[in-house]
């Protein structure tokens, strides 16, 4: 697989997820996407970008449900298109948010959600009804995945999360933090996702003539770029995860390396929807969650590695971020 972007495997299967016991018909799917496998044993860990975008095409040709059999009634085919077009007329991101869950109500019965305020924070809470637990893991990410990859189209940029946690086990996609951010927590009592609310205010930018655009490549559109980091946020993202805290570079010398001018950079990062702060500040919540939920070590090393110079100073932060205290956060 020599293209740039791939996709979990677990995606894959959970498209096919209703051809279960159905061999000849997987086989053929898969082929008409392009895979070289016939069974979804056969694939590998992960599988091209664009062959995972043509097996969701070809579901959702072949069942005539946009939410690939994952629900009692499900959508039929242009169902997707016509929510779409009714979120370009809202003015912001919330709105659209909340609109648009009002419109999938329309058509999938096992899907509960709604936005809820608390206080500054927005927080979208989820629940599946369906009674076989893999397949409500399957539902309630694809779902949020749909959610969120339409409400980053709206706005035109990647829009944070900042909190997630998930009534179920740990899926075996690999691809937790890249999706949810470095935050995310399972068998919780109840599925949370907490968007940014600054965030959340702004314009809808889409109009009618970029929609013609998103619905061709909505598989793409949606997940692919969803889940991907990609362009300078994600070189930076790379640049700091190699070296220690306290030789992170400054914007100017990220530029330099970069053979681009200082403020050509910013305009970018603001483009893929990033400060080069916020970057470091994700890196530093990302460290932060990983040492406490891997590592025995000290609160205090913890914090120092994380970019604080005082312990105190890390607990206020930690508290900021989850509510909790670091040491309740690894306990739990």
């Amino acid at each position: 697989m020599n293209e740039k972007h791939s996709v979990s495997s677990y995606f894959a299967k959970a498209l096919l997820y209703q051809f279960s016991g159905r061999p000849v018909e997987t086989g053929r799917l898969l082929e008409q996407a392009g895979f070289a496998e016939r069974s979804v044993d056969e694939l590998p860990e992960r599988v091209a970008a664009t062959n995972f975008a043509a097996l969701w095409l070809a579901v959702v040709k072949e069942l005539d449900d946009e939410f690939f059999g994952l629900d009692s009634h499900g959508m039929p085919l242009g169902s997707f298109a016509l929510i779409c077009r009714g979120l370009i007329q809202v003015p912001t991101v919330e709105k659209a948010l909340k609109q648009s869950l009002d419109y999938f109500k329309l058509f999938l019965r096992d899907i509960e959600c709604e936005v809820q305020a608390r206080g500054k924070r927005r927080v979208v809470v989820m629940r599946c009804t369906s009674k076989d637990e893999h397949l409500r893991a399957i539902v309630i990410e694809t779902f949020m995945v749909l959610i969120i990859g339409l409400m980053c189209w709206l706005a035109g940029r990647r829009m944070p999360i900042s909190r997630v946690q998930f009534e179920h086990s740990l899926p075996g996609h690999g691809d937790e933090h890249l999706l949810w951010g470095a935050y995310v927590e399972f068998d919780a009592s109840i599925t949370e996702i907490e968007l940014d609310p600054e965030c959340l205010k702004l314009p809808v930018i889409q109009d009618r003539q970029s929609l013609y655009t998103f619905l061709r490549n909505a598989p793409q559109s949606v997940f692919i770029r969803f889940r991907n980091r990609e362009g300078y946020s994600a070189r930076i993202h790379q640049r700091l995860k190699s070296c220690g805290y306290d030789h992170w570079p400054t914007l100017e010398q990220l530029a330099a390396e970069f053979a681009i001018n200082l403020s050509s950079l910013r305009r970018a990062l603001e483009r893929e929807g990033f400060t080069y702060q916020q970057i470091k500040d994700e890196m530093r919540r990302s460290i932060a969650f990983e040492r406490l939920r891997t590592t025995s070590m000290s609160i205090a090393e913890i914090a120092h590695e994380a970019g604080f110079r005082e312990p105190s100073a890390f607990h206020r932060a930690f508290k900021q971020w989850t509510g909790e205290s670091p040491g309740v956060f690894r306990r739990r």
